[in-house]
């Protein structure tokens, strides 16, 4: 075996630039990755050989990757970029002058289109120029906020998709039995009262007082994932996963469920860190994405088993459907009633009301809408903007109809 200071030196050697190649297409993928981690790279090469696959791919990893939740997409991108089992082989390759991976039959797994884009040829071809890339102005975010989900292209699709991960929106605090100290307060602390009261010095001071404790309100999800609902529900799965993972994640209880024709809970899922990866996990999680509804069945389910585990005292429950049934609407409108009364606001999105002489004459949509206390279309940005503000209202509404 060729060690790695006889391969840099030669002068037809391209492991130097091979591996400047994996550092553009981890760039190109999403990681943090500068110039001065791939140096470090190249002299850690020089240092420790390449004597395996497995230590090629330890040094990389310890030189390139800071993060826990790098590590996926760092082991993908290796799989996929230097792809030949056969290191000697492999390190005969990095003499010429194709760099590996370029024009290999390797194909990225499907929940990352970030790591498919970086492996393009186009993406390997581009020369490493650093460039000042400013977000979308104020008119075209104003422009892209009102295009439908459905009719999106692919790069409004993922200017969409970076959009949705800015919006944070303050879900409602609801009033709990606990008391705090406070400044200001309806009620006398009497235990801080009696502390100050024994101690020795006798001065006059202000009354301690208390207030009652507020927190944030649970928020569950329910996501259709049918056929009708793919390309809303993938958007609205996005935006879940910013909530799980925003500035004021740690504050949140979300429980999440997807359902087709059978109900799942991907509660984990969704709090992956890495938005791409979550979506793949919470695609593989599920096996009727895209395929039929069962909406009845699916909410009898969540009453029968879930209700209980995780609609705590004050929930707030969003339920992403069409409303299009099939089966026996009298037992859809029962289990959507039982579900109200379960929770504290039951809030349907629906993309549907994208129309404007939309009218509720489908029959499971008239048979759910008595029961629901908020009636939202969600089809574009500009509907999950509004969803933010009307979760982080606090007013409880009463059961509205869709006008």
């Amino acid at each position: 075996m060729l060690p790695a200071q006889a391969l840099l030196n030669r002068p037809a050697g391209h492991l130097a630039d091979n591996v400047l190649h994996f550092v553009r297409v981890l760039r190109a993928a999403g990681l943090p990755v500068g110039t001065d981690r791939a140096l470090l790279a190249l002299n850690a090469l020089r240092v420790a050989g390449i004597d395996s696959r497995r230590d090629f791919r330890a040094t990389l990893c310890a030189c390139l990757i800071d993060r826990g939740e790098h590590r996926a997409l760092f082991e993908q991108a290796f799989e996929i970029f230097w792809k030949d089992p056969d290191l000697q082989a492999q390190v005969m390759r990095m003499l010429l002058p194709n760099a590996p991976g370029r024009n290999s039959g390797g194909v990225p797994p499907a929940g990352n289109r970030r790591l498919a884009e970086a492996l393009s040829p186009r993406a390997l071809a581009a020369p490493e120029v650093l460039e000042l890339t400013a977000g979308p102005s104020a008119s075209e975010r104003e422009r892209l906020s009102k295009i439908d989900f459905d009719t999106m292209t692919t790069d409004e699709w993922r200017a969409a998709q970076r959009l949705v991960t800015a919006i944070d929106p303050f879900l409602a605090r609801i009033v709990t039995r606990r008391n705090v100290p406070a400044e200001r307060g309806a009620r006398i602390d009497l235990r801080r009262l009696l502390r100050h009261a024994a101690r020795p010095e006798g001065h006059v001071g202000p009354l301690p007082r208390r207030r009652p404790a507020t927190r944030t309100a649970p928020l569950t999800v329910i996501v259709d994932i049918s056929g009708s609902m793919s390309r809303y529900s993938r958007m609205f799965l996005h935006f879940m996963h910013a909530l799980a993972s925003g500035p004021r994640a740690a504050n949140i209880r979300m429980h999440a469920f997807v359902f087709g024709t059978r109900l799942t809970s991907v509660t984990r899922d969704v709090r992956w860190r890495d938005p791409d990866e979550a979506i793949a996990r919470v695609s593989s999680a599920v096996e009727d994405w895209s395929g039929g509804t069962r909406i009845g069945e699916c909410l009898h389910e969540f009453n029968r088993r879930w209700a209980r585990r995780v609609l705590a005292s004050g929930s707030t429950v969003l339920l992403v459907t069409d409303g299009l049934e099939r089966g026996d609407t009298d037992r859809l409108a029962l289990e959507v009633a039982r579900l109200a009364r379960s929770c504290r606001e039951l809030v349907w999105l629906n993309p549907l009301l994208r129309y404007e002489k939309f009218e509720p004459r489908a029959l499971g949509i008239a048979a759910m809408l008595p029961h629901v206390h908020r009636f939202l279309p969600v089809h574009n940005l500009e509907s999950l903007e509004r969803l933010g503000q009307v979760l982080g209202s606090g007013a409880k509404a009463e059961h509205t109809s869709w006008k």
